[in-house]
Formats: C-alpha cells, sequence, structure tokens
C-alpha cells in the first residue's frame, strides 16, 4: 500500500520593518533594536496583506527571536487570531565582530568583496558562516512543514536569511544569494511539497490572492 501523501505547506516568509539603523549599519543580534515608525507601519500593511489570503488558512505565525521581527510579528498574529512563536532558527546571522558595525566601514573592508562575490566560504569573525545560516534556516523551515502540513505559516525572520532559504529553495548556489533583494516588510512565498520548493513570490509588496502554484 503506497504511502499516504502529505499536503503541501506554504511558508510566508516576511523581514521584518523597517529600523532606525537600516540601510547604516549591519545589527546582527545586538538587542534592543526596535522598529521606527515607518516600520511599524510596514509591519501593520504587511499583516492586513497576510490577513486577506483568509485567516483560517495561517496555521501560525513565528519570528526570530530579535525584537524587531517579533514586533513585525505582532499586528500580523492578531490579524489572523494567532499567537506569535519564537523559533530560535529563525533568527539573523550571528556577524560576530561586525556586530553593530556601519555599512559604510565594512565595505571599505577587502573582506567585504568575499561577502558580496563568494559567500559561501566566508565566515564572520567570531560568528557564523554564510553557509553554516544557510543550514539553520532551511532546517528551521523544515522544522515548521513538518509541524503544519497542508497549512499556511507566517515566519518573520531577517534579509540575509530569507535570501539563503530562497536560494537553497531555487537550486541557486549560494554565492547568487547576494542577487536577491529582500526589502523591509516584503514577503516571499515558498510552497514546499513532496517534489521539493516552488518559490511562489519574492520581495513581493502587492497583493497575494494570486499565490498558487501554476
Amino acid at each position: 500500500m503506497a504511502g499516504k501523501t502529505r499536503k503541501p505547506t506554504m511558508v510566508l516568509l516576511v523581514r521584518h520593518g523597517q529600523t532606525p539603523t537600516t540601510g547604516a549599519v549591519l545589527p546582527g543580534r545586538a538587542p534592543g533594536l526596535s522598529l521606527s515608525d515607518r516600520g511599524q507601519k510596514q509591519a501593520e500593511q504587511a499583516a492586513a496583506r497576510i490577513a486577506a489570503l483568509s485567516a483560517e488558512r495561517i496555521g501560525a505565525v513565528y519570528a526570530s527571536p530579535m525584537e524587531r521581527a517579533q514586533q513585525t510579528a505582532a499586528p500580523i498574529a492578531r490579524a489572523v487570531g494567532r499567537r506569535v512563536r519564537v523559533l530560535d532558527g529563525l533568527n539573523e546571522c550571528d556577524f560576530g565582530q561586525w556586530t553593530g558595525r556601519r555599512l559604510s566601514d565594512l565595505r571599505r573592508r577587502r573582506d567585504w568583496r568575499r561577502v558580496q562575490q563568494t559567500p559561501s566560504g566566508f565566515r564572520f569573525p567570531g560568528g557564523e558562516s554564510f553557509a553554516e545560516m544557510q543550514a539553520r534556516m532551511t532546517g528551521a523551515l523544515q522544522s515548521l512543514v513538518d509541524r503544519h502540513p497542508g497549512s499556511t505559516v507566517v515566519a518573520v525572520s531577517h534579509a540575509d536569511t530569507i535570501k539563503a532559504a530562497v536560494s537553497h529553495a531555487s537550486g541557486a548556489h549560494l554565492d547568487m544569494f547576494q542577487r536577491i533583494v529582500v526589502s523591509p516588510c516584503s514577503i516571499t512565498a515558498i510552497v514546499y511539497g513532496e517534489d521539493g520548493p516552488l518559490v511562489l513570490a519574492v520581495n513581493s509588496t502587492s497583493d497575494l490572492q494570486a499565490l498558487v502554484p501554476s
């Protein structure tokens, strides 16, 4: 007797909203960084877009341990009648000694070119490698798929982790992931089924109603 086919799970990956340091500083896992007023409005807008899919479709809302991610997840969870669950695997990359540094300073470092062109072989001093980050993130997403078969799950995370997940799901080498753009509070949709993942949308800031596999 053939095994029962498991229904696919859609994961809506939401980047956290804008903060006062977005685009200027590499905050990493430093505590205490909250959304800006604009970031809070972005989170409310993302919540409305996700709720428009029908709240019954959303099986769970998860977020990175970082404050900015949980603050983004809060209005989404309210809009769909769920609570925010914290999942460590969705956390920001551990930038080690680069944490809190200004991007304008980091761009002058010789290592910056490696980060942009061959990230698969780079490890942040005292922190994670990009490969470790990708493995952690994809493992976290697989755990959500296993927990919520046939459901739609929201996972609020960070730009690099979402880009790494898209790279993995699309079969692209990790060295290509810097070519993907993930803006604050954009929504990326990936369906995980028995035949592998399908990337339905990346960096979406528009209507989600048409998110169905072709």
